[in-house]
């Protein structure tokens, strides 16, 4: 019997290099922002952020309460650490309006970063991602139900938006997911939705969840909480709720403990993910590191009880199989 190639996916939640984490870049140089994460980042076939802010040297800010920028050329610290594909279907990639929505597309390009939802107008916002790695085909759509007026037109740059409480935007949305699973062997989603701080999905967004998986998607990619939610596997699909954040300078909240999360890393074959591994991350002095003692035992003993809800068993070292060999 042939052996099935088998490659590795990394998911990471928040990257957020902007503000106090770019001026740490500027300081300390290029890769401070991984710390010791960097071997794991780079041991991948594949890492996926959600990048949660600009790239640009626009001043021309949003009104709104945060706007999130770094330098174009923090790009290098994106791929000192084997990024492949960002999303940008967020609430702070048009937070320097369309110049540095258009300035992050460009950088990221240059630098070889494949990106996904959000464009120069609807078409390109909704434009999938498709590579590959080993022979097998992956593709990634992008989607936030965050800032509807950002929302991309026919003739106007803005980002996938989708409003989950819209039975059109959800059946439009399955539709792109089953079109693109006719073309490849993995669909990826990846969403930012949902407000801060929330420690369990809603009863709509898990329903979504299953719907984008009975279309097709193998792996649902969350992101937006600032904290992280449970795991599940749903038909053998896996659905990471909320990544929670990976990198930034944000405030820590006691309670939600902000602060912590996974690097996420996911096997995969042609028929869909096999395995899990959730290694324990700790943000600290604008930087990402492997959680030690109590951070990690804390990290992994709260995702327990969160997947335990959806029957979802993971081991004491963060492991979850999704997949017996087939």
């Amino acid at each position: 019997m042939a052996v099935e190639t088998t490659i590795c996916i990394g998911f990471t939640g928040d990257v957020m290099i902007g503000r106090g984490v770019d001026e740490a870049l500027n300081e300390n140089g290029v890769l401070y922002a991984w710390g010791n994460t960097l071997p794991f980042l780079k041991k991948t076939d594949i890492n996926i952020i959600n990048l949660e802010n600009t790239l640009t040297n626009s001043n021309h800010q949003a009104l709104k309460t945060f706007n999130f920028k770094a330098t174009p050329d923090k790009v290098n610290t994106l791929t000192a650490a084997n990024i492949t594909i960002a999303n940008l279907a967020n609430n702070h990639i048009l937070d320097y309006h369309e110049e540095g929505l258009l300035e992050t597309i460009a950088t990221l390009d240059k630098a070889g970063i494949k990106h996904a939802g959000a464009g120069r107008n609807a078409e390109e916002a909704a434009r999938p991602v498709v590579i590959q790695s080993k022979g097998l085909t992956i593709g990634l759509l992008g989607f936030t139900d965050n800032e509807p007026s950002w929302k991309a037109g026919p003739d106007r740059c803005g980002v996938n938006y989708i409003d989950i409480d819209d039975e059109g935007d959800r059946k439009n949305a399955t539709i792109a997911i089953s079109q693109l699973n006719q073309e490849v062997d993995i669909v990826i989603v990846s969403i930012h939705w949902g407000p801060n701080m929330n420690t369990e999905p809603s009863a709509t967004f898990v329903d979504f969840a299953h719907q984008m998986a009975d279309a097709g998607a193998a792996i649902i990619h969350g992101h937006s909480a600032h904290n992280f939610q449970g795991v599940e596997v749903y038909q053998e699909k896996l659905i990471l709720y909320d990544t929670g954040d990976f990198v930034d300078d944000y405030r820590v909240d006691p309670f939600f403990r902000n602060d912590h999360s996974f690097f996420y890393r996911v096997m995969v074959d042609k028929y869909g993910p096999t395995s899990l591994e959730l290694i324990p991350v700790l943000i600290t002095q604008y930087q990402v590191n492997l959680a030690q003692k109590e951070a990690r035992q804390w990290s992994i003993q709260n995702m327990k009880a969160l997947a335990e809800k959806w029957g979802t068993a993971i081991s004491d070292n963060g492991v979850l199989t999704i997949r017996n060999d087939r």
